[in-house]
């Protein structure tokens, strides 16, 4: 028996009714899990030949007029389903009619191109702007990942000589570093290198085998196999696998292979791992592998390479009057909006993280509790978990978090959650465990929830400076009786700070805007921030200050000792004191500026109580990022 058939069938066990697949256990489905586990179970087909029909007719669920594919209901733009499913259709045998309108649908679809803006100014000698290859969501940037499915999944169509492909693979490898591997598409920000990332390298060498011959996909092997051989995360190691068993011309690589087959068996045994994990494992270790190109540049049968036209992005005249009345409604609505109950912020000295923190929260949460009752409350902590580097501070330390979970318990909460949905990573389930954090929540007998495969819905922006008319947001989020959101004290290369506001950015799901959530960032990323703080605000604000960053974050900065956690339910308050304590005027910080603007909170000194220590007893002078002048608003004029 292959090792991959207990794996199926824990796969087939862990289906929803309607014959899909959702990212965990009991979620509804969506395409991507669907299908990788359709992939799956395609090494097996004669045992498992019901459940990929069932499969198959769940995807079509999905399917859309113009032949793409996404989670029905969710953000229309967000049509990166596609490619995946593409493929998935032509490996378990479509034939070409079938996939004809699917085929038109990814050559209809294409990334902008990057405008000069100071996010990408530094990388125009580092990676060629004008290539174009797929988004996440119509009319955004290119990345690695969309790309790299699109340019498989045409292959497998027998477009391995359209133009498109080939600009495509070119991308691909345009985006790679000379030294190993790939992320989500930037090799540098702000004239700070970047570093590979193994699931996007998976794919991108999935993407070009047999295609091209080139130092970088050599570099990228290399890569891959070395992370591979000392990784222990299932997600890792699964691609690596599924990667390096297309790229095996190499004595090591082949030496490689049976080791990593008895490491992914292992990790899969593991009871708990995610429906996601899962199907990623039995693809890693089944006889054969699907992802393996077998059509050729030339298929009996080759199909129209026409391509339809990406869709319009102004929606037309309906729209646009229904964009007026709506964004003429939320203004009126900005202008009743309540500012939040007390615009107090409580200092609290904490010199290290080895104090009994949970009991300096409680003194501190005193102070609110009278606003905000805990008992009996679904409560949903948001901690700030960007990246793991060990010897890095950029996440909310797991203490500080473990001291919110006792205070929460304390209070008397119903249900406790901790939720993020990082903009970097997709593999979060490696961030929670490196970082420390998922011994606290085991501890604890907390769950985690990735936010980035959450249900997503549709709300009215009640922000509207980004021009959107919706955001799509966690359903879990949404459903919180109390937010709360738990950043670390940091300066950040484009927003001045990232703090409790900014935290808010992991509460919108990758699945509708991508890794990274760059779309964000282009529409601006203070404006992103408010909108977001408007439509569904924080109802409690806690900041990791006891050791913050100084200097090139949120990740390249250093660590600086501030000794506070920061305490308030006004978030614009608690980041404006928190600039205060860094040495950054909040007046010069963009989006505090627009969030006080929109009755998010206060930004004013005098119109914020202050307890414990004074901000002047604990302030010091953070240094800020480099080039951060022209992100700041101009200081304020001095009154004679």
């Amino acid at each position: 028996m292959s090792e991959s058939h207990p794996l199926l069938a824990r796969l087939v066990a862990a289906v929803n009714p309607d014959g899909g697949w959702g990212y965990t256990a009991g979620t509804a489905s969506h395409p991507e899990p669907t299908c990788l586990a359709l992939l799956a179970l395609s090494t097996a087909r004669e045992p498992f030949a019901q459940p990929i029909a069932n499969g198959l007719a769940a995807l079509e669920r999905h399917r859309q007029p113009d032949g793409g594919y996404q989670l029905a209901g969710a953000r229309p733009e967000a049509g990166w389903p596609t490619a995946i499913t593409l493929f998935t259709q032509l490996a378990l045998g479509a034939g070409p009619e079938q996939v004809k309108p699917t085929v038109a649908r990814v050559l209809g679809t294409e990334s902008r191109a990057v405008e000069a803006v100071p996010e990408t100014a530094d990388m125009e000698n580092d990676i060629d702007l004008s290539l174009v290859g797929w988004p996440w969501a119509a009319t955004n940037f290119g990345w690695v990942e969309p790309t790299a499915w699109a340019c498989l999944a045409l292959r497998a169509a027998g477009l391995e000589l359209h133009p498109r492909v080939q600009q495509g693979l070119k991308l691909l490898l345009d985006r790679a570093f000379d030294s190993g591997g790939v992320n989500y598409g930037n090799r540098v920000v702000l004239g700070t290198a970047t570093e590979p990332i193994p699931g996007p390298t998976a794919l991108m060498l999935l993407a070009v085998q047999g295609a091209v011959a080139h130092p970088r996909v050599d570099a990228a092997v290399g890569y891959l196999r070395v992370h591979a051989a000392k990784s222990n995360d299932l997600d890792h190691l699964a691609w690596a696998r599924i990667a390096l068993g297309v790229h095996d011309a190499d004595t090591a690589t082949r030496e490689l292979l049976p080791e990593l087959d008895k490491k992914v068996a292992a990790l899969a045994a593991d009871p708990t791992i995610t429906v996601h994990r899962l199907a990623l494992a039995a693809l890693a270790v089944a006889g054969t592998n699907p992802m393996r190109l077998r059509y050729g540049a030339h298929p009996a049968s080759p199909l129209d390479a026409t391509a339809a036209a990406p869709p319009a992005a102004g929606g037309g005249l309906l729209a646009k009057v229904a964009t007026k009345f709506r964004g003429a409604m939320v203004a009126g609505l900005g202008a009743l909006k309540p500012l939040p109950p007390t615009s107090a912020v409580h200092i609290a000295r904490a010199a290290s993280y080895d104090e009994p923190l949970a009991e300096v929260l409680a003194a501190q949460f005193a102070h609110f509790r009278p606003h905000l009752p805990l008992a009996g409350k679904r409560v949903v902590l948001k901690p700030n978990l960007v990246e793991y580097r060990a010897d890095r501070v950029i996440n909310t330390d797991p203490r500080v978090v473990d001291a919110v979970i006792t205070l929460c318990k304390q209070e008397g909460a119903a249900e406790i959650i901790v939720a993020e949905g990082p903009g970097h990573w997709r593999n979060v389930e490696f961030l929670v465990r490196e970082s420390g954090l998922g011994a606290v929540l085991d501890r604890h007998g907390v769950r985690f929830l990735d936010i980035n495969h959450d249900e997503p819905v549709k709300v009215l922006n009640l922000g509207r400076l980004t021009k959107l008319d919706h955001l799509y947001m966690s359903r879990t989020v949404l459903g919180a009786d109390v937010l709360v959101s738990l950043p670390k004290l940091k300066m950040h290369h484009w927003a001045g700070v990232t703090l409790s506001l900014k935290n808010l950015f992991g509460t919108l799901p990758g699945i509708c805007y991508g890794w990274p959530k760059n779309e964000l960032h282009w529409r601006g990323i203070p404006q992103s921030i408010v909108d977001i703080s408007c439509t569904h605000p924080a109802h409690l604000s806690i900041i990791d200050g006891i050791v913050g960053m100084e200097g090139d974050g949120p990740l390249h900065g250093t660590a600086k000792h501030a000794g506070v956690l920061v305490m308030g339910l006004d978030p614009v308050a608690v980041d404006a004191t928190g600039a205060r304590i860094m040495g950054l005027p909040p007046e010069r910080v963009p989006t505090l500026v627009y969030a006080a603007a929109k009755r998010v909170g206060r930004i004013a000194e005098a119109e914020i109580p202050q307890f414990g220590e004074p901000i002047a007893a604990v302030a010091q002078t953070f240094a800020l990022p480099p080039k951060i002048d022209r992100e700041l608003l101009p200081p304020p004029k001095q009154t004679a």
